[in-house]
């Protein structure tokens, strides 16, 4: 059974960042993301360096390379058994304080009302 149940940050009725983030992705690197998801799912709070690491204010990245590319997929824990993936980013160097803002903003959101902001397959 898994650690962390993951789930993904929802805007609004029809808008989901992050998979509509992956669906713009080469079909190499969304495998990729998804295999860093499920370690994510599997270790929770225990995923470290190479795979994750803390950015600032409770958001972290999940960390994929592919051909020179960096993909980040920034995340927070909402309680201990729930992680939200909120943001997708394709960076060069450090990811940029304005894509952590957002993810920031996204957060704070979601803390107000978890059930509006998740995304639920139907």
């Amino acid at each position: 059974m898994p650690k962390i149940r993951v789930v993904f940050y929802q805007e609004d009725t029809w808008t989901v960042p992050v998979l509509d983030w992956l669906d713009t992705l080469p079909a190499k690197a969304q495998d990729k993301c998804v295999v860093r998801i499920e370690r994510l799912r599997e270790l929770g709070h225990e995923l470290r360096r190479p795979e994750a690491d803390l950015l600032r204010d409770g958001i972290y990245e999940l960390r994929v390379g592919l051909q020179g590319r960096n993909y980040r997929l920034l995340y927070f824990f909402h309680g201990t058994t729930v992680a939200v993936l909120a943001h997708g980013i394709v960076k060069e160097r450090e990811v940029p304080p304005r894509e952590i803002e957002v993810a920031i903003e996204r957060k704070r959101r979601f803390d107000q009302n978890p059930d509006a902001h998740t995304y639920r397959e139907t």
